[in-house]
């Protein structure tokens, strides 16, 4: 069974798989391949500065992640040429990744957008959202980065809306709460899905 872990920005997607992690189960993260894709020296890297610009590297050669963000928030042609560079890259990865894991019993598959696209619709079993306010979401987000409120905003319009993920969600995780709290949540998940694994091994 693999398990589609998604949530906006903020909502504490990477802690929760970080929770289910330390619980033995295999986690395949779309966000650390694409950092591992657009490395320095990476061909994927290139074929950016080539579509998009050089500007888009630094000095040293590796990707200025915080101009690309804002260069393709602004043009959408630019962020659909992104996208060609890497979705395909990111989904061949991510499918090895999850091969090499596909004797346990469950895995986690995490991908920021998984209901903005249908690259991993035939992939995951169910969908499991991180869920948190959205003030909570901006809070957690300046915390942790440089963005301001009005950056974040932007990103939050870019994807779906909380109240369309928790339509679309199988699992809901609410995230509002202190670490132990989540990572309480996290057990009881994890407990329900080896429990689903088991009777549907008993079935088959």
């Amino acid at each position: 069974m693999i398990v589609g872990l998604t949530g906006g920005i903020g909502s504490g997607k990477s802690e929760a798989a970080h929770l289910f992690a330390e619980l033995g189960v295999p986690v395949t993260d779309t966000d650390q391949i694409a950092h591992a894709l657009t490395a320095p020296d990476q061909p994927a890297l290139q074929e950016i500065a080539a579509a998009l610009g050089a500007d888009m590297l630094n000095s040293d050669g590796s990707l200025n992640r915080a101009r690309l963000r804002q260069h393709v928030f602004d043009e959408a042609d630019a962020r659909r040429q992104l996208e060609a560079i890497l979705h395909p890259r990111i989904r061949e990865r991510a499918i090895l990744d999850l091969a090499g894991h596909s004797t346990a019993p469950y895995q986690i598959l995490v991908v920021p957008l998984l209901f903005e696209g249908s690259a991993y619709t035939g992939l995951i079993s169910r969908s499991l959202v991180i869920d948190c306010p959205e003030t909570q979401q901006i809070q957690r987000t300046m915390a942790r980065s440089q963005l301001n409120a009005a950056e974040i905003k932007a990103i939050m319009a870019a994807q779906l809306s909380r109240s369309q993920r928790l339509a679309l969600a199988d699992d809901v995780i609410e995230n509002m709460g202190s670490l132990q709290d989540l990572h309480a949540k996290v057990l009881e998940k994890h407990e329900k899905y080896i429990n689903t694994c088991i009777v549907s091994q008993s079935i088959s």
